[in-house]
């Protein structure tokens, strides 16, 4: 079933910026990743999907309902990038407040908040005021307020950018187990390693527009390197492969003992069984060859940029 359908969905503001003609299409549990610099929309556009802001143009619906409405914000949890909290409440006391917002019965509550609390790191301080929380802290109980109403989807805003490596890890966890239980995440990151380990799909945000969008494993998989190290290298060796085999080849570095690594462009093994054998005729010797992969974070410099994709081992 379709968890989130947008046509052409369009903010504008009086200075130019927003969003304009998005859609995309999201299905119910998968985890999808908004990306894009700052100033690109992203926020406008989330915004406009948990019907905080209204759109200029374009429509909208979350599981069929219109956005903005009564109905379709009981699918949502939302947690946005600035968050305020009560400081003079506890964490605890913070979530009971959101489970009342939301409607839970006392009953409910009193089962569902005491699990979240521990669930995302903040069990042994429920009762600390929020004043005495670190920013990574109040994220994690951003995330137990979002959670509370136990919602069909998850609009989350740069959900662990105040964390340490440890906290990253554990909110990365925590997505993967809620992802599991059937939610539809929808991830607005500049956490390149969050998207690409969570997300089925991605989609990129320019100037508010969505420049690309696809599957994440699409995306990795666009531009197939193959890192080879080799010795007895000769620049006129690597002149002479480009001409013999029409592939895109390059060196990467050079060193004066005739060491060298280069990169190749291969469509399948075939051609890279073909390349080695080449090396091994021109008498060089052949260290290691290595297929890489285009790491997200890659494609997103690429895409804005137009430079060409670099690989990372697999």
């Amino acid at each position: 079933m379709t968890a989130i359908q947008t046509e052409r969905l369009t903010k504008q503001y009086e200075n130019g910026r927003g969003c304009r003609d998005v859609s995309i299409t999201v299905q119910e549990g998968e985890a999808f990743g908004f990306l894009g610099p700052n100033g690109a929309g992203k926020s406008t556009f989330v915004k406009m999907l948990v019907g905080l802001i209204f759109p200029t143009e374009g429509r909208a619906s979350l599981f069929g309902e219109p956005v903005g409405s009564i109905a379709a914000r009981r699918y949502i949890g939302y947690l946005p990038e600035l968050y305020r909290y009560q400081e003079w409440l506890t964490g605890e006391e913070v979530v009971r407040l959101h489970a009342r917002l939301c409607g839970l019965t006392r009953s409910e509550a009193g089962q569902r908040i005491p699990r979240l609390l521990d669930q995302v790191g903040i069990g042994l301080r429920s009762r600390d005021r929020v004043k005495n929380y670190s920013k990574g802290m109040q994220q994690r109980l951003g995330l137990a307020c979002a959670l509370v109403s136990d919602p069909k989807i998850l609009f989350l805003d740069e959900p662990s950018s105040a964390m340490d490596p440890i906290g990253r890890s554990e909110v990365r966890q925590l997505l993967r187990e809620w992802k599991a239980e059937g939610k539809t995440i929808f991830l607005n990151s500049h956490l390149m390693e969050d998207v690409e380990s969570i997300c089925d799909r991605v989609a990129l945000l320019n100037n508010g527009e969505v420049l690309q969008q696809g599957r994440v494993e699409d995306v990795l998989r666009q531009r197939p390197l193959w890192r080879i190290k080799v010795g007895g290298f000769a620049p006129s060796m690597l002149d002479w492969l480009r001409e013999e085999t029409g592939l895109p080849i390059r060196m990467i570095t050079a060193a004066p003992d005739g060491s060298a690594e280069l990169e190749a462009e291969l469509a399948h093994e075939e051609q890279a069984g073909w390349l080695h054998a080449l090396i091994l005729d021109l008498g060089m010797t052949l260290y290691e060859s290595v297929r890489t992969r285009t790491r997200l974070e890659e494609w997103f410099v690429a895409e804005l940029t137009g430079k060409s994709h670099r690989g990372e081992k697999e």
